[in-house]
């Protein structure tokens, strides 16, 4: 699973599959109904792979939080918790038990099962791990 490619818009439901690059944005589809649009430079645009959850020890990447989620689920969809906050934190600190209880609030945790299952609904939970080409002769930033 590529969380590159997967945005959040800021003020817009769901997420988004980045299609193009636009001049003054990018072109994106949403995975709830497939329509296209343009996200501008000025909007709130996040690519799942730079969102983290805040943790008692360090901030937690959300593919680390997800495949948590997929893996104590069992790949199963997650419970609708819409007008449950007490059921939905229970749930939360099941999967994820160090999470900081005072940073993430019940708004973050919504996105974060809502996410989940529209992934989880879309089969783009796939957690087997990129080739990584860093490694092996790419660019060094340690002690040049």
């Amino acid at each position: 699973m590529d969380l590159k490619e997967i945005m959040a818009i800021g003020g817009k439901p769901g997420l988004y599959k980045m299609v193009a690059q636009a001049k003054n944005g990018i072109i994106v589809e949403s995975l709830i109904d497939q329509k296209r649009i343009q996200a501008f430079a000025h909007e709130k645009i996040s690519s799942l792979e730079e969102i983290s959850i805040f943790t008692e020890t360090e901030d937690k990447p959300l593919r680390e939080i997800l495949k948590d989620i997929y893996t104590k689920l069992e790949g199963k969809a997650a419970p609708d918790f819409r007008n449950d906050n007490a059921k939905l934190k229970t749930f939360f600190g099941e999967m994820v038990p160090d999470y900081d209880k005072e940073r993430v609030y019940v708004s973050h945790m919504q996105k974060v099962v809502s996410w989940y299952n529209l992934l989880q609904q879309h089969n783009m939970l796939d957690f087997s791990e990129p080739e990584t080409t860093s490694e092996s002769g790419g660019e060094s930033t340690v002690d040049e």
